[in-house]
Formats: structure tokens, C-alpha cells, sequence
């Protein structure tokens, strides 16, 4: 992902590695599933600040998947998902305030050989970093009503898509993207505030293309711009004491995508 550089002087990449493993545990089709989420954020300044920025330069977020689905009843999957996160800029190795705990749990139904195929998940997801002590929704449905024509309605991800023919597709997007870590040694802001956290959130819309190599196996590219945005150094009460960035900017995003399950 590349944010370029935009009025307020701050530019953006991140990149991610992602591997899920599901694990058939009987002939129920109850899965297991393990596996891991790797981010690097690199952080460019052009302008200077009223204090140190030195550690506000690289970020890494590293999350363990451990879940389970079961078959709830004839038409409905049980998916439960436990992440623990550990997210910092690790300048000391790690320490307490490096880890964080989200879970989600969710009802899925599936009807992907239907005529028009669809996929409905609802469920509650809880983000320790998100600043509220409360479950929050979670809802996708995906409807398939047309051989080259597709959307999906939720939060955080809507997406309308076009499917050219099996190879190609061309998509429209509109999801929250962002990220919540901690900095290790905290920074004394001039007004004698802490700053001991760093925060982005974003609403971002774009279009996107997706080459299909194979049935499983995918390349994609997206190219849009955030309607909000805003960055910030956070307490550890994660109330704001600084504002780095609320101008909106491009967005591109681009990887290689394998589905297994």
C-alpha cells in the first residue's frame, strides 16, 4: 500500500504478509484455523515537528489467528476467531503495552453453486484499539446476481464488481482502512502532554483490477482516494493530544492473493 505524500507532509507504505491454514478436523466439516498477519509501516516526514519524530518512523504489527467454524445448523457455520496483536515501532524489544486482544465471532451462510450465489456474515468483533470497551458489528453480504455482475453490502467493506470473464474483473470499493500501535518511548509533546500511542484511520473509495491466474490464485491493483482521514499520537487513556494528518490523499494498493478455502 502506498499513501503518497500529501499536504501535510506525511507519506505512507505498508506491507503485509498474510497466511491462514484451515485444518479439516472431522467429517462434520468442523475447521480449524491457524495462522498469521504481518505489517510494516514506513513513515515519511517532509515537515518538521515541535518535538522528536525519530520514533515515529517505522511500525510493525503482528497478529496470530487462532479459529474455529462448525457447523451450526443445516444452513449455518459458527466462526469464532481469537487474535492476540502485538503492534509497536519494537525500539526495546517488547514490553506490556506492545500486546492487544481481539475476537470475533460470527454466523456464516454460504450458496456458492446457486443460480445467483450469496454469502451472509453477521457477528461482533471486539478491537482493543478501536477506544471502545463494547463488541461492534460486523456484516457482509455478498449476492452474486448476474455471471458477470457482483456486490457485497457491509462494514467495513462494500465492494461492487464487475466480472469481465474468469480471467479479469473490475471492482469499486469502499472500506476503512488503518491502524492503532503503540510507541515505546514516549514522546513529550511542548505542552507537556504524552504521546504514547500513534493512530490512522481512514474511509477510502476506489476502483480496483483483479487478474485471476488461476481458479485460487489472483493478482489485484486498486487506486482511489480517502474521503476522511485523520492521524494521530494518542494518551494511553487513547485520548488525542496531537493531530499529524487530516488531508485527504490518493490511496494505491496492489499484491497477489491465494484461496485455498
Amino acid at each position: 500500500m502506498n499513501i503518497p505524500e500529501n499536504d501535510s507532509g506525511i507519506k505512507t507504505q505498508r506491507y503485509k504478509l498474510l497466511f491462514n491454514l484451515p485444518i479439516k478436523l472431522n467429517e462434520k466439516k468442523d475447521y480449524l484455523i491457524t495462522g498469521m498477519e504481518y505489517n510494516r509501516f514506513d513513515v515519511g516526514y517532509s515537515r518538521d515537528f515541535s518535538f522528536d519524530k525519530s520514533e515515529l518512523i517505522r511500525f510493525h504489527v503482528v497478529d496470530m489467528n487462532l479459529g474455529f467454524i462448525t457447523r451450526w445448523n443445516e444452513n449455518w457455520n459458527f466462526v469464532t476467531i481469537l487474535t492476540p496483536r502485538m503492534a509497536s515501532n519494537f525500539t526495546s524489544g517488547t514490553i506490556t503495552d506492545d500486546f492487544f486482544m481481539n475476537a470475533t465471532a460470527a454466523l456464516w451462510k454460504e450458496q456458492p453453486n446457486a443460480d445467483r450465489p450469496f454469502r451472509i456474515v453477521l457477528g461482533l468483533t471486539y478491537n482493543s484499539t478501536t477506544g471502545l470497551p463494547v463488541p461492534l458489528p460486523l456484516i457482509s453480504y455478498y449476492r452474486k446476481f448476474h455471471p458477470k455482475w457482483s456486490y457485497t453490502l457491509g462494514i467495513p467493506r462494500s465492494t461492487f464488481k464487475h466480472h469481465i470473464n474468469k480471467r479479469h474483473a473490475l471492482e469499486m470499493a469502499l472500506f476503512l482502512d488503518g491502524y492503532f500501535i503503540n510507541i515505546q518511548d514516549n514522546i513529550v509533546l511542548p505542552d507537556s502532554q504524552i504521546a504514547s500511542k500513534i493512530s490512522f484511520t481512514a474511509l477510502v473509495a476506489t476502483v480496483g483490477y483483479q487478474y485471476n491466474l488461476s481458479k485460487n490464485m489472483s493478482l489485484f491493483l486498486m487506486a482511489g482516494r480517502s474521503l476522511e482521514q485523520e492521524g494521530k499520537l494518542r494518551n494511553d487513556d487513547q485520548g488525542d493530544v496531537f493531530l499529524l494528518n487530516d488531508e485527504s490523499n490518493l490511496y494505491i494498493r496492489t499484491g497477489f492473493k491465494i484461496g485455498i478455502f
